[in-house]
């Protein structure tokens, strides 16, 4: 595999958010992805973890959402850690938590309490349903949160209850990457002479309603029909969507533009045998014929036929072969660091490019570390080796 200039030691590049500091209260799915997002960029992220694990319980070494982090333990229950985590604050430009709304009111490390120690503090907020409304204290998980916006009823065929995007979709589309935003939107405002901290309320339906605007739009000039598999871009195209090959395999085909459509089934060596594609009433059998032609060849060979085209048709691998992809492999866009295989950070930068510095963070291994470096009383925050304090009973939330 390619290796890549964001496969770095410590001393790499630092990328565009370095000097930028980053307090995180641990939590799993798009809160820790958020952080990671912003550690690749160069911003100095430091994890409060509980005493005793939080989360999904993978092994940490392998938790690649803590990458470029350092980790300090901290019981937010007990009599010192409102006033431990508040002291991190106040060194802070962000803190972001993902805990349901009042749980940090009731840890005393509410928006109030910490913009009052740090009036430039961006405090960012990631929730599925948001701060507000109805279902604000109800449970959810990404399902939940694309059923409601419309998302989830888009997805899959017609006559198939809908598709489930793994949670791309809602928490990590529709959640990291706009709390990613809304942070990096009112650090620039309080960096302004007369700015201030805020709160960024990032709600995973705010963000997944969001990204149907271009939907919304088509189908209020008339151009999508509110069912799936009846659509462009839903697999109601026979240009667009995937097709078995001979060995069970899937390409996926995106021949939209008709000049694009026209090299696609030359290549497929069946233009002379389909039915027009705009007549609409024939799509069926259009699609019965190229599923047909596609599974007289492997995935291989489909891949060979068409490459070097401007088709628009690619091989469906799995996540276990895209980091060998050979575009990917050029790219760079997998890395290999700590002898795990990752994908690198993105987007790119051609002055200050982001980098992978450090494996995922061990829950309380950096105590004494951050303590040098953010100019805190070490013999509270762990001595060499940095145990990060003492351990108390779990914190719950």
């Amino acid at each position: 595999m390619a290796t890549s200039q964001v496969a770095a030691t410590g001393n790499g590049p630092k990328g565009p958010l370095a000097g930028v500091r980053v307090v995180e209260l641990a939590g799993i799915g798009p809160g820790p992805f958020a952080a990671m997002t912003l550690a690749d960029l160069g911003a100095d992220v430091v994890r409060i973890d509980r005493p005793g694990g939080a989360g999904l319980r993978i092994d940490p070494a392998h938790d690649l959402t803590n990458r470029n982090k350092r980790s300090v333990l901290i019981d937010l229950k007990a009599e010192d850690g409102a006033a431990r985590v508040l002291d991190l604050v106040e060194r802070a430009d962000v803190l972001i938590e993902g805990y349901r709304p009042g749980v940090a009111e009731r840890l005393g490390i509410g928006p109030q309490e910490c913009l009052d120690r740090n009036p430039r503090l961006v405090y960012g907020r990631m929730t599925g349903w948001g701060q507000d409304g109805p279902l604000a204290e109800r449970a959810g998980h990404d399902i939940s949160y694309i059923a409601v916006t419309g998302a989830l009823s888009m997805i899959g065929k017609a006559d198939e209850p809908p598709a489930l995007p793994a949670n791309l979709l809602g928490d990590y589309a529709g959640g990291a990457l706009y709390l990613v935003i809304g942070v990096l939107a009112a650090l620039q405002h309080a960096r302004t002479p007369d700015g201030t901290g805020q709160v960024v309320d990032a709600a995973i339906v705010d963000g997944t309603a969001h990204l149907t605007t271009m939907i919304h739009a088509m189908m209020g000039a008339g151009g999508w029909q509110d069912r799936r598999g009846a659509n462009l871009l839903d697999g109601g195209s026979p240009f667009y969507g995937s097709y078995e090959t001979a060995d069970g395999q899937y390409m996926a085909v995106g021949a939209l533009e008709q000049r694009f459509y026209n090299e696609f089934v030359e290549l497929l060596g069946i233009a002379d045998e389909l039915p027009a594609r705009t007549d609409f009433e024939r799509w069926d059998e259009l699609r019965d014929a190229v599923a047909a032609r596609f599974r007289t060849k492997t995935r291989q060979e489909w891949t060979a036929v068409f490459e070097g085209s401007d088709a628009c048709v690619a091989p469906v691998v799995s996540l276990r072969e895209a980091p060998d992809h050979p575009h990917l492999a050029a790219r760079g866009t997998f890395i290999d660091h700590a002898g795990l295989t990752q994908p690198a950070p993105a987007p790119r930068f051609s002055a200050t490019p982001g980098s992978v510095r450090r494996p995922p963070a061990r829950p309380g291994a950096d105590g004494a570390e951050i303590a040098r470096d953010w100019d805190l009383p070490a013999d509270s925050w762990g001595g060499p080796g940095g145990d990060g304090g003492p351990a108390h009973a779990k914190e719950g939330s």
